[in-house]
């Protein structure tokens, strides 16, 4: 079947004129250079400018990633190109588990999966479990000649996973000689610490038809903790008070209006305390230990601990990578070629230690039917020998509740280590008389990520612990039950700071891991030439073939897999797909020097592509394209693009992993009369109407836990791309490009989870009376009280999304007679409309995504850059430029504006309760947010070395981004109220740096 399928799509492609895909193309930049070269680039085997591309393309060269200061490539695409979007970071990982030390990137906001990392135009294993995420600190600095960023769908020229665009990494071509390179920088209110140590070496051989080159990368980012910024000190918790009509922050009396005190007075602390708090009655009773003992005037706000204050604002991350590559010129027609990438990433996140009470629960699956039960530590007996007397005379002789963070057994801790290797090698030659080349290779990639998770609790362990006894001398304390004392059960004494020793410690401590190993093979064969012709010029055309074959195994330890421990539970699972893919693309010129209409060409291009997945057809992406050039440098280009996307492994077969999702239940505060919107199907509950029966009124008090669960039933994600756009390169002013482009996405059957909200939204507040057939219902677990347990957080073909918006990028240099020249480069993207849109119970919802902090989706993005240049001599000053954004758009907006309508109704009818002058909400809107930076770079000849010495400032006027509060009424937390968007609390950044060839 897969060889019939090979021989008739390449039959077709030929007949057709339709071929494409990557290459090795040779990109070469001169740092020293004073003119604007055209740059050659990749976006497919058809080589062109990057200003003269049938789709919009943006090019950074070994010189913009010099000149950043940044050890991140991905930070520096995020931070240059405004198209791209954050995803993972050394800022913005912290609550994460899996992703910390990742540093991917987002091509117009619709996700990693639909954003394809090539380097050298191959694809390459992916770095996570999570998805095909292609982290690009694993390649070395000293590798990198220069990064395209192809946008709009490309899968007709890459294949799947290339729906918003294509990032391709260049890397070294021809440099030769030795180069070594170190960069340090700081913050300027300290920590944050970065070094960089940079070595390669490239060279000819055998009278000059073999080329390697080598090159490594050590780099240590420091982190940044709370403690070290005097703004993440502060312990915001941020409410609007509806009745005083005013912003207003958690104090220790409750919620007061920030207008009438000072940050100082702001609390947001826990019962989560190092001594415990024991027989709490609400959040101001109850007995309680500090450093002078026991106490039993126990207030929350006042003698609770802020725990926010141990995560960190950003992650430390070591990171070693090595890259080697050679070609050696067999004949003159042949070449062989080797390239091997390792890298070795590191990054160690560090929280505050557990807290547990006595009604925290842990998921505990049967390790034979799978079924999910769930367990707790429980009350303490005021029998417990290690009860102080105020305490179990107070409890008269019921259970005591208990609330404790376990400093004893450590902060909890995620280690993740990840090691990467990839490997191709090919043969290149020329087919009829050197009319035509050819390409074959084959490439290996491994990845491994051992994950360990320390100082969690066994919570087990714990409820076997805390039921302690006296054994029979009446003077030892022991685990009450024998079956527990026979493991080696060791009781557990949390009265007090430090009572808790290491033996006991040891006994409840839990450190999970996840051991993760992802292996692809990939074989590419391609060749490319002039199929024949035309009166205006040749045909120039590719045709080739594909195959690869993904495999992932996960594993996992017993508790881990099994739970029972204050942990997800993550099971173990193998998965495997496999693809057979041919290609084709063609350049067809149907004019050319006409008279009044100058150059028109066609591009179009055929990728068919046949998976082992069950619901996957036959995928064909396609693509047409016209560039036409009435004038020379006047071009006016369109094109068309059907893209597609398989599901990744984990998306098709990953069986519920343990997550935990804040989520607010529309049954809470039902009664027997309550009107509010999905109440009257709440009430259908059993459970529920049974609290609601009992006279009372049902509080949901659910665990957020939300597993995360592929779908064997995904089938692909279809793409339709429309760009069109002009480019102006007049004669008349020499070195001025700019291009102006339009681009409409639209995503059908896209893989994405429903929201929590939306899930329960669907099942209770739709037309669906609860016991009718509902699938949204189905995923929703409630126990014998109502409270929602489980959430099954599925990933489905849930409906599209939708981009539209227009991208400008100019370029303009300017030479001065005896002074240098100057070059202007500017990058900007509009977005007009990113919705997100599925089908419910009631026909379609659509969520308006644009302009949405939490989403990361700026309507107004740019990056502009002015560079001086004077003999050795490089002075670039360059400015970010992000728009204004809102929090939410979704009930807090609604509450709010009921709020203030109800306001207006009491002013309008003269009510003494109406509040005259309500103030308006704060951190709801965000303003626009501006940087600026500065480098500096001399280049200078010693003997027969070349030093270029370089350094400068990121941020220059110390722009810390808005107050985004840690916690409260708001949709997007801050983390240290700073957020990741806007540099997450780095600050301004001063670096410098020497780098010596020879």
């Amino acid at each position: 079947m897969k060889k019939n399928l090979l021989t008739i799509a390449v039959q077709a492609a030929i007949i057709a004129g339709v071929p494409g895909l990557q290459v090795n193309a040779q990109a070469q930049t001169d740092t020293a250079a004073e003119e604007l070269d055209e740059i050659l680039v990749t976006g497919s085997r058809l080589r062109r400018d990057s200003f003269n591309t049938v789709t919009p393309l943006v090019t950074m060269d070994a010189e913009e990633i010099q000149d950043s200061g940044l050890g991140s490539l991905a930070e520096i695409l995020v931070d240059q190109l405004p198209a791209i979007a954050e995803v993972s970071s050394n800022t913005n990982t912290q609550s994460s588990v899996q992703n910390t030390g990742l540093s991917t990137i987002n091509l117009r906001n619709l996700g990693t999966d639909r954003t394809l990392t090539l380097i050298d135009g191959r694809r390459v294993v992916s770095n996570s479990y999570s998805g095909n995420y292609v982290s690009l600190s694993t390649i070395p600095s000293g590798m990198v000649a220069q990064v395209e960023v192809i946008s709009g769908g490309a899968s007709a020229i890459y294949g799947s996973d290339a729906i918003a665009g294509v990032v391709n990494i260049i890397t070294e071509q021809d440099k030769e000689g030795f180069e070594f390179e170190m960069r340090g920088g700081t913050t300027d209110e300290g920590a944050g610490d970065e070094f960089t140590l940079d070595l390669s070496f490239g060279s000819q051989f055998h009278d000059g038809r073999g080329y390697a080159f080598f090159s490594t990368t050590w780099d240590r980012q420091f982190g940044i903790e709370r403690t070290d910024r005097k703004r993440a000190q502060l312990e915001a918790n941020y409410e609007y008070d509806t009745d005083l009509m005013c912003n207003a922050m958690q104090t220790e009396n409750g919620d007061v209006c920030m207008r009438d005190i000072s940050p100082a007075d702001w609390r947001d602390r826990s019962d989560g305390t190092a001594g415990g708090v024991f027989l709490e009655d609400g959040s101001n009773s109850g007995f309680y230990f500090n450093e002078d003992g026991l106490q039993s005037d126990w207030m929350e706000e006042r003698d609770g601990l802020h725990s926010d204050i141990f995560d960190r604002l950003k992650i430390p991350n070591d990171r070693f990578a090595s890259a080697f590559k050679v070609n050696y010129d067999i004949t003159d027609s042949l070449r062989a070629n080797f390239q091997i990438q390792y890298s070795l990433n590191e990054s160690i996140n560090v929280k505050s230690p557990e807290d547990e009470a006595e009604n925290s629960g842990a998921l505990v699956l049967d390790p034979e039917t799978g079924e999910p039960d769930e367990v707790e530590p429980g009350e303490i007996s005021p029998d417990n020998p290690f009860v102080p007397a105020e305490i179990a005379a107070a409890a008269d002789g019921d259970g005591i509740n208990w609330d404790r963070r376990f400093f004893e057994v450590g902060n909890v801790t995620t280690d993740n280590e990840r090691e990467t290797i990839r490997t191709w090698a090919g043969l290149q030659g020329e087919l009829f008389d050197g009319t035509w080349d050819w390409d074959l290779s084959i490439g290996y990639g491994k990845f491994q990520q051992t994950q360990l998770r320390l100082n969690e609790l066994n919570t087990i362990r714990v409820a076997q612990a805390l039921d302690a006894e006296f054994a029979d001398d009446g003077v030892t304390i022991q685990c009450a039950d024998p079956a527990a004392r026979a493991e080696g059960c060791v009781p557990l004494n949390i009265f007090g700071i430090g009572s808790i020793t290491p033996e006991m410690a040891d006994w409840i401590r839990a450190n999970p891991t996840i051991t993760t190993n992802i292996e692809q093979v990939n074989v590419l064969g391609y060749m490319a030439g002039d199929l024949f012709e035309l009166p205006t010029g040749p045909v120039a055309a590719v045709v080739g073939f594909e195959y690869r074959r993904d495999t992932q195994k996960l594993r996992t330890n017993r508790e881990q897999r099994f739970g029972g421990v204050t942990f997800n539970v993550v099971p173990s699972f193998d998965g495997e797909m496999e693809v057979w893919e041919v290609f084709g693309e063609a350049a067809v010129p149907l004019l050319t020097n006409a008279e009044y209409l100058g150059d028109i060409t066609a591009e179009t291009s055929l990728r068919l592509a046949e998976y082992n997945i069950r619901n996957i057809d036959l995928m064909a992406s396609y693509r047409l394209g016209l560039t036409w050039e009435p004038s020379p440098g006047y071009i006016i280009r369109a094109n068309y693009a059907r893209a597609q996307r398989a599901p990744n492994i984990t998306e098709l077969l990953s069986p519920p992993r343990g997550d935990f999702d804040s989520f607010d239940d529309i049954c809470d505060d039902t009664t027997a009369n309550s009107d509010d919107p999905g109440h009257a199907n709440c009430r259908l509950e059993p459970a529920i109407a049974a609290v609601i029966a009992d006279g009372g009124t049902f509080e949901d008090e659910n665990n957020r836990y939300s597993p995360n669960t592929g779908n064997p039933e995904l089938e692909e994600e279809t793409a339709d791309t429309y760009t069109v756009g002009f480019v102006l390169a007049p004669d008349f002013l020499q070195g001025f490009k700019l291009a102006i482009d339009y681009y409409d996405i639209t995503i059908d059957d896209a893989i994405e989870q429903i929201s929590n909200e939306d899930i329960i939204n669907q099942c209770y507040n739709s037309s669906i009376t609860l016991g009718d057939p509902n699938p949204f219902c189905d995923d929703i677990t409630r126990d014998s009280d109502g409270n929602i347990v489980e959430i099954l957080q599925r990933v489905f073909n849930i409906g599209k999304l939708e981009s539209r918006g227009y991208d400008v990028a100019l370029q303009y240099q300017y030479d001065f007679d005896n002074y240098g020249s100057l070059t202007l480069k500017t990058d900007y993207n509009h977005v007009i409309e990113h919705t997100e849109t599925f089908e419910g119970n009631d026909g379609e919802e659509t969520n308006d995504l644009n302009g949405l902090l939490g989403e990361g989706t700026f309507e107004d993005k740019a990056s502009a850059s002015l560079t001086w240049r004077y003999d050795d001599w490089r002075v670039r000053w360059r400015a970010k430029y992000l728009g204004p954004v809102v929090d939410s758009r979704g009930n807090r907006v609604d509450d709010l504006e009921e709020a203030f309508a109800e306001n207006q109704e009491l002013i309008d009818s003269g009510d003494p309760n109406a509040v005259l002058n309500p103030e308006r909400p704060k951190f709801l809107n965000y303003g626009s947010h501006v940087t600026h930076n500065l480098s500096v770079s001399k280049t200078l000849e010693v003997g027969d070395t070349n030093i270029r010495l370089y350094g400068g400032v990121n941020n220059v006027f110390d722009e810390q981004g808005p107050f985004v509060p840690n916690d409260g009424d708001i949709d997007v937390d801050g983390t240290g109220n700073f957020h990741s968007r806007y540099g997450g609390g780095v600050g301004r950044f001063m670096y410098m740096g020497a780098r010596f060839r020879y």
